[in-house]
């Protein structure tokens, strides 16, 4: 309805009015038909909210005409108009001015205020400015009228042009004024002009008025100036609940809880009582808090002052209860809701989703659809969703994905998200990108959400790949995005990736964000780039947990364990509390060394945090405990786990194999099976390690041929290369080449090494040869090979072959790499090179040497000359033999260890076999155990004996 119509109106009027006697006041009667009817039908809404006041009205049956005068008429439309503005019921007010201009009585300054006013509230402002425009002169009401409209419907900007064409014309604003004009700034962010009013406030004299003075507080609030805030709040002379309520609200709208709880505490030391609006604003303070004891309190006062059954507080609490954890209490406030609207089925259903009572959150909706009456929205179905995505369940998710269809609610952006992330998580991707596909408007929650779909679900590729098409869609990056595809390329390996995503992170603006920081180091980590994730992580200069665990893991996986344990120090001179996660890196850092006594030592810090029972430090442990040579300490570690998984059995069954205790892996891997726990492909290459170790081929056929029959694992390359090894060193060389030609793999460097090791140990030359020139094609840097291969023409007399080789090596400019050992004293770790004299006791060291030679060859020992390819004297061959690095290492143990404490070195190569010989003759001699963890195994030397039964 617009002013075209009222004028039609009006006319029609007229023209009644002229068909009828001259009497005044027969021109009331079509207005007594209209009041019947307004207040029987078109005023259903103010009837609702002021029943009483409407029906004082006269209608058609008990009205009298003669005795009803203008101005009677004139206070009775006023009352109306004011039940109408309260109400915000149009359609009668604007009959009531219809009626007023049949009337004559529209030049009625009062009642021209009061329609203006109507149509303000009711967001009618283009009748309300023209009646403002056609008064000969519009009052301050008026203006008022107008401003307050703008203001309450959140028109900031057009508030603010009306006031400043209002103080243009003179008209000053006063006590009622003020304050719209003061929200009016607040909504449009103009602290300027507010401060301006502020000065006209005290010119004029209303800084006393509370009205003002609170509006004055939210404006001053609202603009980040809550000092400014609090001073005017504190002037306020009588300070009232609204006063109260004002700066309440502000703080908790600026995330100021703390701040809020404190106030309200004020507020109750005041003997000021709260009312329903300042309980519900401490409701919200104290979720924000996840204060769930505050909270309580609260709710103690809406039920002490009787506003315990206010909808608007009472959903309040059901949203508190679930964000603070208790969702039992959640539910039960909302039972007690009388009759609930969609706010409180959300808040519950919503509540239920982040507490992850996905089950509980389904029956609640269903619920909802059959007996409430209450029809879910955007949000209700979002969470019904989420609901479905985390109990892992598609088929409830493909139900309400029928119903939007049904009901022909559109796939928004919102509810496209909640479908791609319900089929990503239950495993559908190709639904997943179905729905994405037709979202209508797909921005960057949409493109996070299938993005981290593909990553989610192991298809890295994707979710890699689909990051460009993303980007060029120009809907931005945020953390999410880059977190996730970061994860994917660790998976990948993908370096090269990494450095693009990394300039992107730069370029974005996120070199600081703790998450990218953490994502780029463990992805720079996983792709082998040691030295690029340790810059990303000095430039961040971060003290998070997260990130310092990250880094310490990619030193302990790229076998920089010093490093870890330097940086474990320097986070705990941070300050930073260490979890379960640090001391599980540092466990495999110490595997990574051998550093038997830092083992101990990081075993003792995680006993007295309490994390022993966790899985996966615990795990850690087993692992940590056995590559340092000690599977004692490594079963008892495993027997401590409260509940052991694959990867407690797995890490047990590896160690022991290591150790060379095949048979004892055997039956630990049977009661494994007993405990119920079935193995996956790691544990599998555990047990065929144990049987190589010990040489029981009959068992690793065994266990190979049945892997995918009894424990559906189908045999990988890992599997193969074990299994050729085998046969190899048993010498089954013609059963080891018929495997590598019927594999479904290509043989890769670890079967060709295989294959070589097994040609060295049987002198086969034809073989050696074979498998070394397949090697040197994989891996030409790798000097083994060679060594190898000239071993095996060493042994066999060739020595052309030898000679060949070492042409070959230098040609191509491989260099041997040098034998090294080390062991750890007293947290220092002490590292020998053959021949080396550097050491701080190095004389002392030879000495020792010097001193067991006489008992060691009494004891049999002969240099094996022969395996020295150096072109040397015979004689000067012996003396390298016998100050190979392994050797310095024992007689380093012999004098810097208690008598009869075991002594642990570690080699980077294989141990050599003139070692392994003298070595098992000092632990007899010394009466020492002495253990030797070389590149494959470890060899536990006592009374002459090594565990590995010299089958190695």
């Amino acid at each position: 309805m617009n002013f075209c119509l009222l004028r039609f109106l009006r006319r029609k009027s007229l023209n009644r009015r002229s068909s009828r006697a001259s009497n005044p006041f027969n021109d009331t009667i079509p207005f007594l038909s209209f009041l019947k009817v307004l207040n029987f039908s078109q005023t259903a809404t103010a009837i609702s909210h002021y029943p009483q006041q409407f029906t004082s009205f006269p209608t058609s049956s008990n009205w009298n005409p003669a005795g009803l005068s203008l101005s009677s008429i004139s206070d009775r439309c006023s009352r109306l108009l004011s039940l109408c503005t309260a109400s915000k019921s149009l359609a009668p007010a604007m009959e009531v001015h219809t009626h007023l201009i049949t009337l004559g009585l529209h030049q009625d300054a009062r009642l021209r205020n009061l329609v203006v006013n109507v149509y303000s509230k009711c967001r009618c402002f283009g009748y309300a400015r023209k009646l403002l425009d056609e008064s000969p002169e519009p009052d301050l009401i008026s203006w008022s009228a107008l401003i307050s409209g703008y203001s309450q419907n959140g028109f900031g900007q057009e508030a603010i042009s009306a006031f400043r064409e209002m103080h243009s014309l003179g008209v000053k604003c006063n006590e009622f004024a003020f304050p719209s004009v003061f929200k009016a700034c607040t909504l449009a962010s103009d602290f300027r002009l507010g401060r301006q009013v502020h000065g006209t406030v005290v010119v004029t004299g209303f800084e006393n008025d509370e009205f003002v003075l609170n509006s004055m507080v939210v404006l001053y609030a609202k603009c980040g100036e809550i000092a400014d805030s609090t001073r005017i709040f504190d002037a306020i002379p009588r300070r009232t609940v609204v006063s109260w309520n004002a700066l309440l609200n502000c703080y908790v709208q600026r995330d100021s809880f703390g701040e809020a709880v404190e106030l309200f505490q004020d507020m109750i030391v005041s003997q000021t009582q709260p009312n329903e609006f300042t309980l519900s604003t401490m409701i919200n303070a104290c979720t924000g808090l996840e204060d769930g004891r505050q909270g309580r309190k609260i709710h103690g006062y809406l039920i002490k002052l009787g506003y315990d059954l206010d909808l608007f507080s009472a959903n309040a609490l059901v949203d508190m209860y679930a964000k603070v954890g208790t969702l039992k209490d959640s539910v039960s406030v909302f039972n007690g809701i009388a009759k609930a609207d969609i706010v409180s089925w959300n808040a519950v259903i919503a509540g239920c989703v982040l507490l992850e009572s996905h089950d509980c959150a389904l029956e609640l909706f269903r619920e909802m659809n059959k007996e409430s009456g209450v029809s879910p929205n955007t949000f209700t179905l979002s969470s019904a969703l989420k609901a479905c995505a985390g109990a892992g369940n598609r088929e409830p998710g493909r139900q309400l994905h029928a119903y939007l269809m049904r009901r022909d609610l559109g796939l928004d952006t919102f509810l496209g998200v909640g479908l791609v992330d319900l089929y990503a998580k239950s495993g559908y991707m190709v639904d997943a990108r179905l729905v994405f596909n037709v979202i209508p408007e797909k921005d960057l929650i949409a493109w996070n959400a299938v993005i981290s779909g593909h990553s989610h679900n192991g298809e890295d590729v994707e979710a890699v790949s689909l990051f460009p098409l993303m980007y060029g869609e120009g809907v931005g990056v945020n953390q999410t995005t880059l977190s996730t595809v970061l994860k994917s390329i660790a998976s990948l390996q993908a370096s090269h990736i990494c450095r693009q995503m990394h300039a992107l992170s730069l370029k974005s603006g996120f070199e600081y964000n703790n998450y990218i920081v953490n994502g780029l180091v463990d992805a720079y980590g996983k792709c082998g780039q040691s030295e690029d994730a340790s810059r990303v992580f000095k430039e961040s200069q971060t003290s998070d947990l997260l990130v310092f665990t990250s880094m310490i893991t990619v030193y302990s996986q790229d076998g920089q364990g010093e490093e870890a344990l330097k940086l474990y120090l320097e986070m705990q001179s941070q300050g930073i509390k260490p979890d379960a996660f640090v001391y599980s890196s540092l466990f495999n850092a110490c595997a990574s060394l051998s550093a038997y006594e830092q083992a101990k030592q990081v075993h003792v810090q995680v006993l007295k945090l309490g994390f022993i029972n966790d899985i996966f430090a615990g795990n850690s442990l087993v692992n940590s405990y056995a590559k340092c040579g000690s599977i004692d300490d490594a079963e008892r570690a495993f027997r401590e786990i409260p509940e052991r998984s694959i990867v407690s059995w797995s890490a047990m069954i590896g160690g022991m194999a290591q150790h060379g205790h095949g048979r004892l892996a055997l039956q630990m891997f049977n009661e494994m099976l007993k405990e119920g726990v079935a193995p996956n492909h790691i544990t599998l290459v555990s047990v065929l390690c144990a049987c190589n170790h010990a040489g029981l081929v009959t068992d690793a056929k065994r266990y190979f041929s049945s892997m995918e029959e009894l424990f559906s694992v189908q045999p990988m390359e890992e599997h193969y290369a074990c299994m050729i090894d085998i046969l190899g060193r048993a010498g089954k060389l013609d059963e080891a080449m018929e495997l590598v030609n019927t594999m479904p793999y290509e043989a890769n460097a670890a079967v060709w090494g295989a294959l070589l090791g097994a040609a060295r140990i049987h002198k086969n030359v034809d073989l050696g040869s074979k498998a070394a020139e397949m090697l040197i094609n994989l891996e030409p840097e790798k000097s083994g090979t060679h060594i190898l291969l000239a071993n095996i023409y060493a042994s066999a007399g060739m020595w052309d072959g030898v000679a060949k080789i070492r042409k070959v090596m230098k040609d191509s400019n491989v260099k041997k790499e040098p034998g090294m050992s080390w062991m750890e004293i007293k947290d220092k770790v002490h590292t020998f090179i053959v021949g080396d004299r550097s050491h701080p006791r190095g004389k002392e060291i030879y000495a020792k040497l010097e001193e067991l030679s006489e008992p060691l060859r009494k004891a049999g020992y002969v240099p094996m000359v022969e395996t020295d390819l150096h072109d040397v004297e015979e004689r000067e061959k012996a003396k390298l033999l016998y100050h190979h690095s392994e050797k310095l290492a024992v007689a380093f143990g012999l004098i810097a260890t208690p008598p009869g404490a075991p002594i642990r070195v570690k080699k980077n190569l294989r141990i050599c076999l003139d070692c392994h010989t003298a070595i098992k003759l000092v632990s007899k001699i010394a009466s020492r155990e002495i253990i030797v963890r070389d590149i494959n195994r470890f060899h536990h030397f006592r009374d002459g004996l090594c565990s590995c039964g010299d089958y190695w």
